[in-house]
């Protein structure tokens, strides 16, 4: 099965390595570690696409709250059924180094998640939510696009360790797989 790993997050300088930007950035250190090709800019998809034999991955070109048009076309374009999308994104209800793998959920407010559930008609698709949020609660408002502080950057590299482990995992396993690696915080 060919999935369809898509990473949320907004698009330009300015908003790289922000809180909101995580799950793209994580899509992107993925990408490198496992070798795929460079990313190329897709015009019918307005996003950045590389793939393998086992996964497109897709990082929208659009803001956050219009991630669902790119989703929606690359699922179109590469023939892929919602079951096999893994979205990635931010969560700021959930604590920094904690992650969740669910399916068929719903978005909790986050609009990159209602964007893509518009677009491809169903709830039934995959969620990575990667934990932003700090030890002392920040409103989400003033949290997402907000960088990472130096301690912050190394409890991160520990959940991208763990997020890299779990990607392998969907690729070889499926998503089912890897929900108790994934979920364990």
């Amino acid at each position: 099965m060919t999935y369809l790993l898509v990473g949320l997050g907004n698009s330009g300088k300015e908003y790289e390595n922000t809180r909101h930007n995580v799950g793209r950035e994580i899509l992107k250190g993925w990408q490198k570690k496992n070798g795929l090709p460079d990313f190329e800019f897709n015009k019918k998809l307005n996003a950045l696409v590389t793939k393998s034999k086992k996964c497109v991955i897709v990082l929208p070109e659009t803001f956050m709250n219009r991630s669902g048009a790119a989703t929606g076309a690359a699922a179109r374009f590469f023939k892929i059924k919602p079951r096999g999308i893994v979205i990635l994104h931010d969560d700021a209800d959930m604590e920094l180094g904690r992650t969740k793998l669910s399916f068929n959920r719903h978005s909790a407010g986050h609009k990159g998640v209602e964007s893509t559930k518009r677009a491809l008609g169903t709830w039934e698709f995959w969620r990575l939510r990667i934990g932003i949020q700090k030890k002392k609660r920040v409103d989400a408002m003033k949290l997402v696009l907000q960088k990472f502080s130096p301690a912050e950057e190394i409890q991160l590299k520990k959940t991208r360790k763990k997020i890299f482990a779990g990607l392998d995992m969907i690729l070889s396993d499926g998503p089912s797989h890897a929900m108790n690696s994934m979920n364990q915080n």
